[in-house]
């Protein structure tokens, strides 16, 4: 029945999980990774770097957005079931379409008037939803108009224009179109609701997992049809074990204690933090993990591919920035997004940033191989230095409650 809530929708309860259709269309975020990073790994330009970070931005609005809708109405039940089928399918066309989100391709329909209307589409299913499951809450109602009104008609119409022009102005629209949605939701009020902290606090982490997740399926593109040999074996545990460290250094203490803050925060102050250091502050660890599968996918083809390239041979460049880059931002937006909600700053990745950072010269001189052991050396030193130094206050918050 049209007109009754509780027969179009199921509140998310206080203590909900992440449903398993949440999880299925984070399949769709899985694909569009794999295709930043491909677009990315294609050519290795500035101009190029700059079209997929814009590109990432919007996939990841477009995955935020649900991230707050599923807080509020259960993903799997009732109208909302076919909604998140819906944004899917025009998720996934956005997705394909990202090879041809700023340049059309012989053939077929326009790429970025498609990537553009297949965009439009997921927003639009998103603000319907949220405006129906609003009808009897007068408050998030008001808040949905607001922050509808600004992100719809600034991020896509620009989206649109830009489809239809080319060069550095398609480019300068693309940014407009992107800065605009994303300073007009911080803006744009505090008057969201959350029901289940644990829930937002899962959904964000499983999206870390699917990222890290993506840096690995980059080992094996790497090196993909090439015969397996030390070199490969070795360039792949490393490359794991990277993977792995950075799933620790959020997972083991950082997670929880934002999750905690999150927990007992109520009224504007747990918007905030969900905003604040969730929806804002992870973005960067997203672009840190592809950033880090492009320079992974580089140095395994470097080390495996002995027609083209030495085990002496140094890598330099955007690939080797993205590599140990990569790795800064995640480190970076952890301490961010840790302070965010807590006020303390983790001063052991505040020192291993600084200390990845300088190594950079040393790394663009040292054998590809090489430079990737020294960036998963420094990451070992800090875990192991966080896990010992801090292991008492690590414990008592990793089995809070468990007594």
């Amino acid at each position: 029945m049209i007109g009754s809530k509780r027969v179009r929708f199921q509140s998310v309860a206080e203590d909900a999980s992440v449903t398993q259709l949440e999880l299925f269309f984070d399949l769709v975020l899985v694909f569009a990774f794999t295709m930043v990073t491909n677009l990315a790994a294609g050519e290795t330009s500035a101009q190029n770097m700059l079209r997929a970070l814009l590109v990432l931005a919007l996939m990841w609005w477009l995955w935020i957005a649900y991230s707050w809708l599923g807080n509020v109405v259960r993903a799997d039940e009732g109208i909302a079931r076919v909604a998140m089928f819906a944004a899917m399918g025009g998720g996934f066309l956005a997705a394909l379409t990202i090879p041809e989100a700023f340049e059309d391709l012989p053939g077929g329909w326009f790429g970025p008037l498609v990537f553009a209307i297949a965009y439009l589409v997921v927003r639009l299913v998103h603000v319907t939803m949220f405006w129906l499951a609003s009808s009897e809450d007068s408050q998030l109602r008001n808040q949905v108009l607001r922050w509808s009104i600004g992100s719809i008609t600034i991020g896509t119409t620009l989206l649109v224009i830009a489809a239809m022009t080319s060069g550095v102005v398609q480019v300068a629209l693309w940014i407009a179109a992107v800065a605009g949605d994303y300073l007009w939701t911080l803006f744009a009020g505090t008057d969201w609701r959350l029901k289940s902290a644990k829930h937002f606090s899962e959904r964000y982490g499983l999206i870390i997992i699917v990222a890290l997740g993506e840096s690995i399926v980059s080992i094996g593109i790497g090196v993909a049809g090439l015969p397996i040999s030390w070199p490969i074996a070795l360039g792949s545990m490393l490359g794991l074990a990277i993977s792995g460290l950075l799933w620790w250094a959020y997972f083991d203490v950082s997670a929880l204690s934002v999750e905690h803050e999150l927990e007992h925060a109520d009224g504007a102050r747990q918007i905030k933090i969900a905003r604040g250091s969730y929806t804002f502050w992870h973005f960067p660890m997203i672009v840190g993990i592809i950033a880090l599968s492009l320079g992974l996918k580089k140095v395994l083809y470097y080390v495996g591919d002995s027609s083209h390239h030495t085990l002496q041979d140094a890598l330099y460049g955007i690939p080797l920035y993205a590599l140990y880059g990569g790795v800064v931002l995640y480190l970076i937006a952890l301490v961010g997004s840790k302070h965010y909600a807590t006020g303390s700053v983790t001063m052991p990745r505040v020192v291993a940033i600084v200390v990845l950072l300088a190594l950079i010269p040393l790394a663009c001189a040292l054998p590809a191989l090489a430079a990737l052991s020294l960036l998963c050396a420094v990451l070992i030193a800090l875990i192991g230095w966080e896990t010992i130094r801090f292991a008492q206050s690590r414990d008592a918050i990793r089995h809070a409650g468990h007594d």
